[in-house]
């Protein structure tokens, strides 16, 4: 495993997002698997894991939670809020200093922690974001001791720029894969000079950018990747990065033959990694074997400049014009 600085840490480039370990929207993972995947992680080096208060509501969390209780391990752990819409919860009453502050201290509760490492806005309303004042919020929250960093977790370029403008934010968490090139250009450079980390999620486009799938492949009905493949619920650009599934099955297979070899999910990971402004990757896991997969793309060589010209240039004559979803 290869670090990267995160302030003034160093933590793994291959992150463990655990979206899927609060057994919804993926299908259910049982304890015992999710303790498993969480050890296979630390034991291949890793020590940064993004998680959500709504990832189960509460139940990806408090899983964390009772595997922390049993490494000796330094693990960062990074969480999100201000999506909840239990008891009374909801937009835009979210986003008051208070509930902010009880969303927090529900996360510390469930982590068993007594200050996050990082606490990130979760792709709330972008208006929310430019009146600034949920920045205030965790700056506060920060003061109070409840947190060490704050970001936010962001669905447009646009959201992102306007998250850089705020003094103190230590990260943006974007989608950005083979499917969602162009935020490179847009965020990037800004972030660098700003010196915030970025954390990509949805590295492999829900699974597609892994090889795995065909276009009869079928998903759970608790799936997001069934019941939100054109954004019936939630913003079409988080599942198959907003890309219609079936075309994206032929898509990717031809980045596959373009890789140096079958190893599809490392060489779409190890793209990302070719660019020096990323901090982290966080793919999911349901499995320990996509675990070790996912780790891998840290060990291969950096992809050389003539591929990386070639799947840009897939990406802006064939890919971009078929994302869907708000990006």
């Amino acid at each position: 495993m290869n670090y990267r600085a995160f302030k003034d840490t160093e933590i793994a480039e291959i992150g463990l997002g655990t979206w899927q370990l609060g057994s919804a929207d993926w299908g259910a993972v049982d304890e015992e698997e999710a303790m498993k995947i969480m050890q296979a992680y630390v034991d291949a080096g890793g020590n940064f894991i993004d998680t959500a208060d709504v990832y189960g509501m509460g139940v990806s969390e408090q899983l964390i939670g009772k595997f922390l209780k049993t490494t000796h391990q330094d693990i960062y752990v990074a969480t999100k809020l201000g999506r909840r819409g239990d008891q009374g919860n909801g937009w835009p009453q979210n986003f008051s200093y208070e509930a902010m502050k009880k969303q927090t201290e529900d996360s510390l509760e469930h982590l068993n922690l007594s200050k996050l490492f990082l606490q990130q806005l979760h792709c709330i309303p972008t208006e929310e974001m430019r009146t600034g004042k949920v920045f205030d919020h965790l700056r506060r929250l920060q003061s109070e001791g409840l947190i060490k960093y704050f970001g936010a977790s962001v669905e447009t370029s646009e959201e992102a720029l306007l998250c850089l403008e705020q003094d103190g934010l230590a990260s943006l968490q974007m989608i950005f894969n083979l499917f969602r090139q162009h935020v490179a250009d847009e965020v990037f450079a800004k972030a660098s000079e700003k010196g915030v980390a970025l954390i990509i999620r949805v590295p492999l486009a829900s699974g597609l950018l892994s090889g795995k799938f065909n276009e009869d492949t079928k998903f759970e009905s608790g799936d997001h990747r069934n019941f939100n493949a054109n954004g019936e619920q939630f913003n079409a650009g988080e599942t198959f990065s907003g890309i219609e599934f079936k075309e994206g099955v032929k898509l990717s297979r031809r980045i596959k033959n373009m890789f140096p070899d079958d190893r599809m999910a490392q060489w779409s990971i190890r793209w990302i990694l070719d660019h020096p402004e990323v901090t982290t990757v966080i793919p999911g896991a349901s499995k320990v074997s996509q675990v070790k997969s996912n780790v891998e793309a840290s060990t291969l060589e950096p992809l050389s400049p003539t591929l990386h010209h070639a799947l840009r240039k897939l990406y802006d004559t064939e890919i971009r014009d078929q994302i869907r979803g708000h990006y």
